[in-house]
């Protein structure tokens, strides 16, 4: 009988412990990425009393509760943080802790520190890959994703530009519809802008043939007058470029001595798109339809986002956006194992298996949805359900103890 006491205290220490899990689990009701653990109760050895093998069996009450983490998927819920990211399926995103231990994590609330670096909301800084010369390895090692916070993109000089457009054929020459001019603004390498302007006069001895000058102002030049790029064009009796054809080199327009000292440049005039001419000579009004070149200023980064699938992109200035980071991803095949260690992250046990790292998507890891985090997995419903269930089993305890203790004041009161 003695023993019940030992029992008791055992199931309300259990029962102690597994009201604290639904306390824990409810408290993060609220908490991005966390996952709800639920407890597993086993019994003690038995004792077999009386001569017979089994036949009376008395156990000695309930070991201490096994707390199992649940690793099921959270619902999805879009948010307006640019740099927000939830996991949809298997893994966990890598960080660094600032005693620099690795830590995984499905919280998705991620921001960047003052020094560039990509960190979840408590700190701690995702592991992936940066962009180094344009190009972003995910078969190299993980690091620290660093932010260009405050740089300054370079510009890039133009190499190539086009008109598309249409000439009169109506026009006469020497009349002002025989002549027609536009324009393009290009850049070179300290990213000034220029403009080129694109003079198309019809020629009055040569049916369908314009011809072309095409140059800067001549204040754009150290030595002016800046020299011209010129020449013709001839169209055929159905309004098609003839000359120059598809297979000759393009028209080049040198750019020499430039007045802010960048770079002499020379710039293709592309008078095809795929083999399609871009110039036309049809009995419609002279229009320019669409201007293309592939020069930028230098831009100042404005944005920084993710995006589906774990990319970091960077906005400028010049409305250009730029891959500068990936994040990894890491997979345990027993996350169970996994220990907590506060701010949503955890750490590997003796009992974990080694983790695989890659990128979202590949090699059975879940994928990246941007603009989103995950929610917890706790089930209010559950909780309180478990929550009574446990105060029951208590309060049970708690009788026994009550009954023994009466039991054995009846015995000690037998000797009087």
């Amino acid at each position: 009988m003695f023993t019940s006491f030992s029992t008791a205290l055992s199931g309300l220490s259990a029962d102690s412990t597994a009201i604290d899990v639904v306390a824990n689990n409810l408290a993060n009701l609220n908490t991005t990425g966390f996952k709800a653990s639920a407890v597993s109760f086993h019994d003690l050895v038995t004792q077999s009393l009386g001569a017979g093998l089994g036949e009376t069996q008395v156990g000695f009450g309930v070991g201490r509760p096994i707390t199992l983490r649940e690793f099921s998927q959270g619902a999805l819920q879009t948010t307006s943080g640019p740099l927000d990211a939830a996991i949809q399926g298997d893994g966990f995103f890598i960080v660094q802790a600032p005693n620099g231990a690795t830590e995984y994590t499905r919280g998705g609330n991620l921001q960047v520190d003052s020094d560039g670096n990509l960190v979840t909301a408590t700190g701690e800084k995702l592991q992936g890959w940066t962009e180094q010369n344009g190009v972003i390895n995910t078969n190299g090692v993980i690091g620290n994703i660093s932010i260009p916070v405050g740089s300054v993109k370079a510009p890039q000089a133009t190499s190539s530009f086009s008109f598309d457009v249409n000439l009169n054929a109506a026009a006469a020459a020497g009349s002002a519809d025989g002549t027609y001019s536009t324009s393009i603004q290009i850049y070179d390498s300290l990213g000034a802008s220029h403009v080129v302007t694109a003079t198309f006069t019809k020629d009055a001895t040569t049916p369908g043939q314009w011809n072309y000058s095409i140059s800067i102002p001549d204040s754009d030049v150290a030595n002016p007058p800046a020299t011209p790029l010129t020449g013709s064009v001839t169209f055929d009796s159905n309004g098609k470029l003839l000359t120059p054809a598809s297979t000759d080199p393009a028209p080049q327009l040198q750019l020499q001595g430039l007045a802010d000292g960048a770079s002499d440049m020379t710039i293709n005039w592309s008078l095809f798109n795929n083999g399609a001419p871009r110039l036309t000579q049809f009995a419609q009004p002279s229009a320019v339809a669409a201007l293309q070149q592939d020069g930028l200023p230098a831009a100042q980064l404005t944005k920084v986002g993710l995006a589906n699938g774990g990319m970091i992109l960077a906005q400028y200035s010049n409305g250009t956006q730029d891959v500068v980071g990936q994040l990894a991803m890491a997979t345990v095949r027993n996350p169970e194992s996994l220990i907590a260690v506060g701010n949503s992250n955890y750490q590997l046990s003796a009992a974990s298996a080694l983790p695989a790292i890659g990128a979202p998507g590949t090699g059975g890891r879940g994928t990246v949805v941007g603009g989103s985090v995950e929610s917890s997995t706790v089930d209010i419903a559950t909780e309180f359900t478990n929550l009574i269930v446990f105060q029951r089993a208590y309060q049970a305890n708690a009788k026994i103890v009550t009954a023994v203790d009466q039991l054995s004041q009846d015995t000690i009161n037998l000797k009087q």
